[in-house]
């Protein structure tokens, strides 16, 4: 059985052995705010309103704790984790994609849950979530989830698109265009998945369950698919202001893509809507992560609390949209 968490499953029989150690050096009592705090962060993630007055969930965190936000925008999983292995931040929103690599590296710690408040609101399913939860030790705060949306064009799609097949296959779109060079795909492994998702649907014969848990034959067809969207894809995006910036420069009309650039593109006054495909969709669910060798960690565990409040949550959700509850089909997991 091949699968495409084997790396993940691995981490977490590394962490389970060293876990009691790192467990040992946990913050054991909030101390004032070290006036300083540096993230590495997706893009959208930490807003003071320089994007839109109305959505900033940091200036009145500095206000009320001291500690000086800084923030460094991450574009990829593996970008996030080599600036954690360099140093020199205290908090990552990491990725489902990024945390067990981060556990395993010892690149972050654990957490002391009695020193957020808010953790005894978060949902069971959410405290536990084996991206960040290892032999019961805790290595981060639940941060933001969603699902990869199928972000088009309303020029070119006066109607949604119901199907994923619109990036996946060559194809006549409704404008009389081929659809070839003018799609995208997500540049990174998990992107594997969304293949998969896709063949679950399309390719009952296969039996497919998991998209993330594939046998040699599930794993093949989905390389096989994303060989052949090779030949259509103008570009595999990692970047989501060089997405957006294609979508409206570039001619690009359909792709996978995050509530985030959705937005910032309507915001614009661009024609651009999303949409959940019949097949459901892959999503991802990040983590605020504790540096191993946080020089702020009273600063930082602030952070985690602050991220946490009412304020933050209802602003995440209707400024950026970057918490989505999952329509049925829709699968909750990690990219």
């Amino acid at each position: 059985m091949r699968s495409l968490m084997k790396s993940a499953s691995s981490v977490a029989v590394v962490v389970a052995l060293c876990g009691q150690t790192m467990a040992a050096d946990m913050l054991q009592t909030l101390g004032p705010g070290e006036g300083a705090l540096s993230i590495v962060a997706w893009a959208g993630y930490i807003e003071r309103g320089e994007t839109d007055a109305a959505y900033d969930w940091v200036t009145d965190f500095e206000k009320q704790t001291g500690c000086m936000v800084s923030v460094k925008t991450a574009n990829t999983s593996d970008e996030m984790v080599a600036l954690m292995n360099e140093g020199g931040f205290d908090l990552v929103t990491a990725s489902g994609d990024a945390s067990l690599r981060l556990v395993a590296g010892k690149r972050v710690q654990p957490i002391n849950t009695a020193l957020i408040p808010s953790w005894s609101t978060l949902d069971e399913r959410l405290q536990n979530a084996p991206w960040h939860t290892v032999d019961g030790v805790h290595y981060g705060t639940p941060y933001v989830w969603g699902p990869n949306v199928l972000m088009y064009n309303t020029e070119t799609f006066p109607e949604a698109p119901t199907s994923w097949n619109v990036v996946f296959e060559e194809m006549t779109l409704p404008d009389g265009q081929s659809n070839s060079g003018r799609v995208q795909a997500y540049d990174g492994p998990i992107y594997i998945a969304d293949a998969a998702n896709y063949l679950m649907a399309h390719n009952p014969e296969l039996g497919i369950t998991d998209p993330y848990q594939l046998n040699e034959d599930q794993y093949a067809a989905a390389l096989d698919l994303l060989r052949g969207q090779r030949q259509i894809v103008s570009r595999y995006w990692h970047d989501a202001y060089v997405q957006m910036d294609d979508f409206k420069n570039e001619g690009v009309v359909a792709s996978g893509s995050w509530p985030f650039q959705v937005n910032v593109l309507q915001y614009d006054g661009a024609p651009i809507a999303s949409t959940i495909p019949e097949e459901g969709a892959t999503g991802w669910a990040d983590t605020t992560m504790l540096h191993a060798e946080s020089e702020h960690p009273n600063c930082a565990y602030m952070w985690m609390e602050h991220s946490l409040s009412p304020k933050v949550q209802a602003t995440l959700r209707h400024g950026s949209a970057l918490c989505h509850p999952f329509p049925p089909r829709a699968r909750a997991m990690n990219s």
